[in-house]
């Protein structure tokens, strides 16, 4: 039996996709525009035919880890990528059959998302993504969204990277510390 609350969201859900009318229509198109500018990284995915209980686990998930998952109508949504600053018409043919968009901050949250909750699930099944300041289409390219490295991932690497040669000569010096208080006391006991 579903909660009160459920059903209230539910029937919100209803009218927002049914009876909108061109003003707030406008107004998603404007705020999905502005998100799609705002966020560095979006997928488009197949939610589709998850039940309720799947659905809320996949939003859960999202939330926890800073994604913005929003199911969209396809025309508004095609709409709002005209209407944003990026060049997406790859897309376009892509949006058919219900779409869900996740925003993200993070290039490859979003992937291992899809890839751990598919363990379970047969969806969501990934249509395209935007990320890094390129495309992705295909769910096929969920694995290399996978491997992307943030930038943070990146610049633990670099600092990594940098850091190494420094230990090595750090630590070259202090064993050869020994080795060179030998040497010149030898050379000291000679003379």
């Amino acid at each position: 039996m579903l909660k009160p609350l459920t059903k209230i969201k539910l029937i919100e859900i209803k009218e927002v996709y049914v009876t909108m009318n061109k003003e707030e229509k406008n107004i998603i198109i404007k705020d999905l525009a502005e998100k799609i500018n705002e966020y560095s990284h979006f997928y488009l995915a197949d939610v589709s035919e998850l039940n309720a209980e799947d659905s809320s686990a996949l939003r859960r998930k999202c939330f926890e880890n800073e994604i913005r998952l929003i199911v969209v109508k396809n025309t508004l949504l095609k709409i709002a990528l005209e209407n944003s600053e990026g060049d997406f018409q790859e897309l376009y043919p892509l949006l058919e059959q219900p779409t869900s968009i996740m925003f993200s901050n993070t290039g490859n949250v979003p992937a291992k998302i899809i890839k751990e909750f598919r363990k379970k699930h047969d969806k969501p099944v990934l249509k395209a993504a935007f990320v890094e300041e390129g495309l992705y289409i295909g769910d096929e390219k969920l694995e290399d969204l996978v491997s992307i490295k943030s930038k943070e991932e990146l610049i633990a690497d670099v600092i990594m990277l940098l850091q190494s040669p420094a230990k090595n000569v750090i630590s070259a010096l202090q064993s050869g510390k020994s080795i060179i208080s030998g040497v010149v006391k030898t050379l000291a006991d000679r003379e």
